[in-house]
């Protein structure tokens, strides 16, 4: 997704994690009585309620031989019968997560600790996991897969055609950073047969970038990289026998250049596979149960939208593994906006049935766990304020209303990791005044087990607002007054903006407020902050709401942004000679558009790793929203900042690394351009090598912050007058 990997997460970081290789939540266990925590270098266990804890494996016995220190965990998991442990350490990035390193396997009751894949070289294994019957590991290396018998130590390797164009067992740059596709293959149930995903990129052209900082001799980068307008990546799933290493292809109708695989699993047996296929423009989704004998495909299900269709990735907090099975494999759990609001609905494994079980002019967000014995799931949604999140339950049947479970008296934003079954969680909640508290709790009743941290009431000087724009759109926002706030006098006001289909900056959580970047206080220093969420959006509001962008991407957000600011700037105590709007990524976007085609309002803008053209942004997330250039390529034009540039009136900053393998470099030296030819001033910042995090090399990060607040006193100054 087209989102800055510092937008929201600086001054979220304390509620959210949002990198890859977290471990999702809590470690549960299989019966979901207790947990697993990495403490003092072993593995423990604590048992719920009574957290009775039981070392797994100690310090030393995770220590290899030879060796004076334990393993330095990044992530761990059990074999199915719980008798032997997975570790994950040494790990290394592939693009912006660490999905790489080395595997050891912990036998519980012999103690004793072995390296997989040991001749492989060094950090080179991926996504490794046992077998169902835990008697062997499967695992990525180069692009190839492999298992290994525990018992014998023999490595068997499934595929030979691996390349860096031919990827077996993961994902390109492209699934991963849209999909959330990284993990590639799935062990069958019976252990005799890995399903997994084979991404031809051959034919993708490679976006140079060109690295003239480490060495005294430049040199290319290359970053296989579809831009808007060019096909995909071939995609087809196969599933090799693991006794022969032959792979059965799966016959999924249509040209694989122009569908997407995003969702894949086995069917709840060892004969069939289940699988989602969008089409390019990502409007249409079928779904297939596929033979893996014969590797014959048949449609079940069927959805088509005049917009796009989101994955599963998107509501399963960027994890698109797993499928929801229930009544024993004869159903599954399948989220819809086809009724114009994202609902859950459980459809029978030949799709002649649907039920909706969610009901109500309201929006799921994200499923959080199904408690099939007890006949619920589990979800979060917030039918009364878009800003706030809570925990619901619903029957699977369809036959109640969602119930909500976070308590009444705390309103606000609450996170949960459940466990299976759904009858403990870990809990977090904050609003904008009150600090986290985070828990252990007992579902459905909520009650607790164990603080952990607890919130408390804090100061806030954060007011949420509507803005209701002479379009009649009305707008979330929060803002901030200055300190000493005296309404006879006027001040500057700083807008903070995203407006892109992939965030919110609107968020009733304990410091989701505030512009992160400044170096110091921003109320103190006499700003007026603001922050507003437009259509686009992807606000609990409703399909319309969210899908109204619809090839308008840097129009209707940008108009929607403008005409609050108007709104705004009527409020007496606002001095429209100093007003400012910053953002980053899709925001610096925004920052762009709004000081070119809104000149009259916005003064001084600073723009962070920002789309210049449409054209120039990877094929997936654009043409999603947008559509395919070669059918109406003047909305992508019309989208674009750089169209409007020759309007400049006002102090502009941009900000780009020029290792951004996200964002291309290109998109600046574009804008660049535009500006020269027509004699437009402008400040600058290129930070070499940088990625679009701009935070690599010593000193970058608090050197982006003190630019950022000196840039802004300069030309936009605090205080009353």
């Amino acid at each position: 997704m087209r989102k800055v990997l510092l937008l929201l997460c600086v001054f979220l970081l304390q509620v959210v994690v949002v990198m890859a290789q977290r471990q999702h939540g809590v470690k549960w266990s299989k019966s979901g009585n207790s947990y697993y925590v990495v403490e003092n270098e072993a593995i423990v266990e604590y048992a719920l309620p009574s957290f009775t804890k039981k070392v797994i494996a100690t310090a030393h016995e995770l220590t290899p031989q030879g060796k004076m220190n334990a393993l330095i965990l990044k992530n761990f998991s059990f074999s199915e019968d719980g008798s032997k442990l997975l570790l994950y350490t040494n790990s290394k990035k592939v693009w912006r997560y660490e999905t790489r390193g080395d595997y050891w396997v912990y036998d519980v009751k012999a103690g004793s600790l072995k390296q997989i894949g040991r001749a492989r070289p060094a950090s080179s294994l991926m996504f490794a996991k046992f077998s169902p019957d835990g008697k062997k590991v499967a695992y990525v290396s180069k692009h190839n897969l492999f298992t290994e018998d525990l018992a014998t130590g023999k490595v068997t390797q499934l595929t030979k055609d691996g390349t860096d164009r031919m990827i077996n067992g993961t994902f390109d740059w492209v699934y991963e950073e849209e999909f959330g596709c990284r993990d590639g293959f799935r062990w069958s149930p019976d252990s005799k047969s890995i399903a997994y995903w084979q991404v031809d990129a051959r034919k993708i052209r490679n976006y140079l970038m060109l690295n003239t900082t480490d060495s005294i001799y430049s040199f290319v980068v290359p970053v296989e990289y579809p831009k808007v307008g060019e096909n995909p990546s071939a995609v087809k799933i196969g599933v090799v026998n693991i006794a022969t290493a032959h792979t059965q292809w799966m016959h999924i109708p249509g040209d694989p250049q122009q569908h997407y695989l995003p969702r894949m699993e086995w069917a709840y047996n060892n004969s069939q596979l289940i699988v989602e296929q969008l089409n390019r423009k990502q409007n249409e989704s079928h779904i297939y149960l596929c033979q893996v004998k014969t590797g014959n495909a048949a449609v079940i299900h069927s959805e088509k939208a005049d917009t796009w269709i989101e994955v599963k990735s998107y509501w399963n907090n960027d994890d698109p593994s797993g499928w929801d099975w229930i009544r024993n494999g004869n159903a599954f759990l399948w989220v819809s906006e086809k009724d114009g609001w994202r609902h859950i609905y459980a459809i029978s494994r030949d799709g002649k049935t649907e039920t909706r079980i969610i009901n109500g002019k309201h929006d799921m967000i994200s499923i959080s766990a199904v408690d099939e014995q007890n006949g619920y799931v589990y979800y979060f949604a917030s039918p009364d304020n878009a800003t706030q999140k809570y925990l619901y339950r619903a029957k699977l049947d369809g036959s109640s209303d969602g119930e909500r479970v976070s308590p009444a008296t705390e309103s606000g934003t609450h996170e949960y990791s459940l466990s299976p079954g759904g009858r403990y969680a870990q809990h977090s909640f904050s609003n904008v005044s009150t600090t986290p508290t985070v828990e252990w709790i007992s579902l459905p009743a909520h009650t607790a087990l164990k603080t952990i941290v607890k919130g408390n009431a804090a100061p806030s000087n954060v007011a949420f607002i509507q803005i209701e724009t002479d379009d009649h759109v009305s707008m979330d926002g929060w803002l901030i007054k200055p300190a000493h706030f005296d309404s006879t006098k006027k001040y500057p006001i700083v807008f903070y903006v995203y407006t892109e289909p992939a965030a919110q900056t609107v968020i009733d959580s304990y410091g989701a407020a505030g512009m992160f970047l400044y170096n110091g206080d921003m109320a103190e220093d006499g700003y007026i902050q603001v922050s507003l969420d437009g259509r686009g959006t992807p606000a609990p509001k409703g399909a319309a709401w969210r899908k109204s962008i619809y090839r308008k991407l840097g129009r209707m957000n940008v108009r929607d942004q403008a005409m609050a600011a108007q709104k705004i700037l009527q409020w007496k105590y606002v001095d429209t000679s100093r007003v400012a709007v910053w953002g980053w990524s899709g925001g610096g976007s925004t920052t762009l558009h709004l000081m070119f085609q809104y000149p009259d309002i916005y003064k001084t803008g600073i723009a962070i790793a920002p789309v210049s053209n449409q054209l120039c942004y990877d094929n997936i997330y654009q043409e999603r929203y947008m559509g395919l250039p070669q059918e109406n390529k003047e909305d992508f034009i019309n989208g674009s900042p750089v169209t409007y540039a020759k309007n400049l009136k006002g102090n502009l900053l941009v900000i780009h690394g020029t290792g951004d393998d996200n964002v291309h470099y290109q998109n600046t030296e574009l804008l660049i351009n535009e500006l020269v030819k027509y004699g437009k001033q402008f400040s600058l910042m290129s930070y070499p090598n940088r990625t679009h995090a701009i935070s690599e090399g010593a000193g970058t990060s608090m050197h982006l912050v003190n630019l950022f607040t000196s840039y802004l006193k300069a030309h936009c100054p605090g205080g009353g007058r």
